[in-house]
């Protein structure tokens, strides 16, 4: 199936790794032409063709020099926005600069990439706009409290900018991971198992057990629903989540 996606300049951020990689080569796979942003893109292995660029979405400095490069080359067409996670930890007694700096880097950073990038999409009647957020929007998940709250924004802000955008042919979906097989759920797993006194492997074998699934899912198969919605097809989702989770999630 033809995609559409030939010729079409996408921005992936977080795109060295895990979810942003995967994404960034599905995309390429599909004949985009990809900017990788990450702290450390330059030295990332990516796919042929796919355009290393630095990026730290903590700094607002290097978050306005991305964006007046793209603009000044056309923009894009297609903005996934994948900004990680942030440290473990309780909604009780959280430090407010934890949540400062959760909500800076998590959200503030990607409303102003989308605000300075959206223009262009507009101009041309064809834009897609996803966001990565996590299952915990829909079913909190215990002792990601700085996760939960502050992709909970995001999520509000997403569905809001759907509704401005969408009779300019612009997309604005959210797509929510439950438990993929990257860095940061090792990192998870790995922090769980010091906490609990389990081992690394019985944490993962209790984690697949709460999965209908019955296993972790891969990033192939998450970025292969970011490509859909980022495809000419999918122009009639609009102000949805998506949730890809194996069905660990029971509620709608």
């Amino acid at each position: 199936m033809d995609l559409g996606l030939k010729g079409r300049k996408a921005l992936v951020l977080g795109a060295s790794r895990g979810l942003g990689r995967a994404i960034a080569s599905a995309l390429a796979a599909e004949g985009a032409t990809i900017y990788a942003a990450a702290r450390n893109a330059q030295s990332a292995d990516l796919a042929d063709g796919v355009i290393p660029v630095t990026l730290d979405l903590s700094d607002r400095n290097s978050v306005d020099a991305l964006t007046k490069r793209l603009i000044s080359e056309g923009g894009v067409d297609i903005l996934v926005n994948n900004s990680g996670g942030p440290k473990p930890g309780p909604a009780a007694g959280q430090d407010m600069s934890a949540w400062a700096s959760a909500f800076e880097q998590m959200a503030l950073s990607i409303f102003a990439i989308t605000d300075a990038l959206l223009p262009a999409m507009i101009a041309r009647g064809w834009g897609r706009i996803i966001t990565i957020g996590s299952s915990g929007v829909v079913q909190p998940i215990p002792n990601l409290a700085l996760s939960n709250g502050v992709r909970g924004a995001i999520s509000g802000w997403s569905k809001t900018l759907a509704a401005e955008v969408a009779a300019h042919g612009v997309t604005v979906n959210m797509i929510l991971p439950g438990r993929i097989e990257t860095d940061r759920l090792r990192e998870l797993d790995a922090n769980k198992a010091t906490k609990t006194g389990m081992s690394a492997e019985a944490v993962r074998k209790a984690s697949h057990g709460d999965i209908p699934a019955g296993r972790y899912g891969t990033p192939e198969e998450f970025a292969a629903v970011a490509t859909f919605l980022a495809s000419k097809q999918a122009s009639y989702v609009t102000g949805t989540q998506i949730r890809v989770d194996g069905g660990l999630v029971r509620g709608f």
